[in-house]
């Protein structure tokens, strides 16, 4: 398996352990869910992106046309984790309170809540985004020497 694949999947894991102990210590509940859900502190989405471009810069150079799709594909994410997903998370909670609120002749198809921890504060985005290169750097020192 590609080095740089492996670096980003560390950085996704590490921002998903991270996500599990920052809500137990908040929320003083121990919630397993933590591992595999979005949203959240820090955030894994742009842990994930941030390694995969950092160890592309540090093995193909950061000069390279590899590490410039991956840094544009890096922005991408990030903008649609801080911006569109976080939009979606806030519509959820006015339609989960519109639904909460419906009366006795609430439609069954609308039984389950919309899930409204989708996206990421910009500071979720950057905390990620550090872990990220942090985990980028690391792993790509272990892996290529640099």
């Amino acid at each position: 398996m590609s080095p740089v694949l492996l670096i980003a999947i560390a950085a996704w894991a590490v921002a998903q352990g991270l996500k599990l102990l920052i809500a137990a210590a908040v929320y003083r509940k121990f919630d397993i869910t933590y591992l595999t859900t979005g949203g959240g502190m820090p955030s894994s989405h742009s842990a994930l992106v941030c390694a995969a471009a950092v160890s592309c810069g540090m093995s193909a150079g950061f000069d390279s046309p590899v590490f410039a799709v991956a840094a544009v594909m890096a922005f991408i994410v990030m903008y649609d984790a801080a911006n569109v997903r976080r939009e979606t998370g806030e519509q959820a909670k006015v339609l989960n309170y519109i639904l909460r609120n419906w009366g006795e002749v609430r439609p069954e198809e609308f039984e389950d809540e919309l899930k409204e921890l989708i996206g990421h504060t910009p500071f979720q985005v950057a905390m990620g985004a550090v872990l990220g290169v942090a985990v980028g750097l690391a792993g790509s020192f272990i892996a290529f020497g640099v």
